[in-house]
């Protein structure tokens, strides 16, 4: 299986810098820089554009990308590289802005409703090349043929898979992640985490996916908690770098499975960042998992380092379950009922939506255990 991913990485500090000679590579001339209202205020656009004009491109900027972007967002920066007549996009950011600009760059190729392209391969036509320089270890979205948008008429997060939506170019900045604070560094670390399990254990995984799957899991063992203590150490943050890239190739070659079926709805309904979002199902949702492909979890449990190869099947998979509650709880992760505009009883009026919107994104279709709505919902409750 060949595996489908940017057809130019650099993953290493000072990786950013070497936007316009990509772009240039790319027979390029007028760029839209798609970032977010904070990256600009940080200066982090401003130096970008500025590099990208050092070498007398053209740029425009559209930093209007909120946390999980809408379909509207995305009309808005279609219009903008419109105006510009864009020939690329350079996308700097997290894994919001990265989804909202790959999807920009497809959109004129894709008219019409986004949700029509709701769902694997609907994608009509090819769009513009992007740039992908991420800001952020967690979502791997510069290596993936993915992206999530939210329908503001039904308030429903839409996943896009088609290979159109890859990146030419990723630019794995670890000096751009090394600012991340210590909740943003724990919620899309467990994020990276998540998509290492997901790849390995799904019912799509291959040989050259278990191998990024596998080294995913195990970068993550050696460097998520040391980048959580201390965001200085640019060792851990490196490795939480490569790690979410590898991370993002395997997911998007084999698939994601229950964790981010259901990770969706409640992001789309409680306004939950994707990696809270995983972060807190991740241990539940593992747990029911299991028994499905109890090997495939003791491999993922002696690739984080919490089991050897002395220890049984069943010793390993525990040990992974017991390794993922301590996780999140040395990194503060919090549970549902903790997070802010999260009461009991809306959560509960809203299961059945939650529990039907997981099951039509299709991810779940590909865990070791395929659920029902009713087995959703309890997972949701045992999340609590």
């Amino acid at each position: 299986m060949a595996l489908v991913l940017p057809s130019s990485v650099w993953i290493e500090p000072g990786a950013r810098r070497r936007v316009a000679d990509e772009a240039a590579a790319l027979d390029t001339s007028r760029a839209l820089v798609v970032a977010d209202a904070f990256l600009t205020e940080r200066g982090v656009t401003g130096e970008i554009v500025a590099l990208l004009e050092e070498a007398e491109f053209a740029v425009a900027v559209f930093d209007e990308i909120e946390p999980d972007p809408t379909d509207a967002a995305i009309d808005e920066g279609r219009a903008a590289l419109v105006r510009h007549e864009a020939d690329v996009v350079v996308a700097v950011g997290g894994g919001s802005v990265l989804d909202a600009a790959k999807t920009i760059a497809v959109r004129g190729a894709n008219p019409g409703p986004l949700r029509q392209y709701m769902g694997y391969g609907q994608l009509a036509g090819a769009g513009l090349p992007v740039i992908a320089i991420p800001t952020t270890a967690g979502t791997g979205s510069e290596a993936t043929r993915v992206v999530v948008v939210t329908d503001i008429a039904t308030d429903t997060k839409m996943m896009l898979l088609d290979d159109r939506l890859v990146p030419k170019v990723a630019l794995v900045d670890v000096e751009l992640s090394a600012t991340m604070p210590r909740p943003l560094t724990a919620h899309v670390g467990v994020d990276t985490l998540t998509h290492g399990i997901e790849a390995y254990v799904s019912q799509k995984a291959t040989p050259e996916t278990d191998e990024l799957a596998r080294s995913c899991v195990a970068l993550c063992g050696r460097h998520l908690e040391a980048a959580w203590r201390d965001g200085s150490d640019l060792e851990a943050r490196a490795g939480m770098a490569r790690a979410a890239y590898e991370g993002g190739a395997a997911f998007a070659n084999s698939s994601v499975c229950l964790v981010h079926g259901m990770s969706r709805p409640l992001g789309a309904v409680f306004h939950v960042p994707h990696g809270l979002s995983n972060a807190v199902l991740l241990p539940a949702v593992t747990a029911f998992s299991l028994p499905g492909a109890p090997e495939r979890y003791a491999e993922v449990a002696r690739a984080f380092g919490v089991a050897t190869d002395g220890d049984d099947t069943a010793t390993a998979g525990q040990a992974l379950l017991d390794a993922l509650e301590r996780l999140n709880a040395a990194l503060e992760v919090p549970r549902l009922r903790d997070l802010r505009g999260v009461d009991r009883e809306t959560f509960d009026a809203a299961l059945p939506k939650m529990a039907a919107d997981a099951l039509d994104s299709g991810s779940p279709d590909r865990n070791p255990v395929v659920p029902t709505q009713e087995e959703i919902e309890e997972l949701y409750r045992r999340a609590w």
